[in-house]
């Protein structure tokens, strides 16, 4: 296979990355491993409720907070509704703008043991004693 190169030697050129080395992951696909790496400790908790339970990631917040809520929030949980499954949501960029680098992970794990305890009705020490 010959490969065509423009007048200035530019042109096709070898991929990015080695097909047997996985490409970079971009911060919000990391993001999103967080969360679900982060959900799969509640299965436990959840028990039967696991399978009704969907865990989503969205980049921001679609409005301002509800009236109960202070300042932009972290997460939020819309119970089942009919055939609908409760569902927990993590918003990317205000986790992002509050917790750099390590502590993502902490923040992620206790904002989702608060909504995970919001969804069963318990205290969040009930979701996670060691937290």
């Amino acid at each position: 296979m010959s490969r065509h190169r423009d007048r200035r030697g530019r042109g096709l050129r070898g991929p990015l990355a080695h097909p047997s080395v996985p490409a970079m992951a971009t911060r919000a696909e990391a993001f999103d491993d967080l969360v679900a790496d982060t959900a799969q400790r509640f299965r436990e908790v959840l028990g039967r409720r696991w399978g009704s339970v969907e865990f989503a990631v969205e980049d921001i917040p679609p409005s301002g907070p509800a009236g109960w809520e202070e300042g932009v929030p972290l997460a939020r949980l819309w119970p089942a509704q009919g055939p609908l499954p409760a569902r927990i949501v993590v918003y990317r960029r205000p986790v992002e703008s509050v917790a750099p680098g390590a502590e993502r992970g902490d923040l992620v794990h206790d904002v989702m043991v608060e909504q995970v305890a919001l969804l069963l009705g318990v205290d969040p020490d009930e979701v996670d004693p060691d937290r």
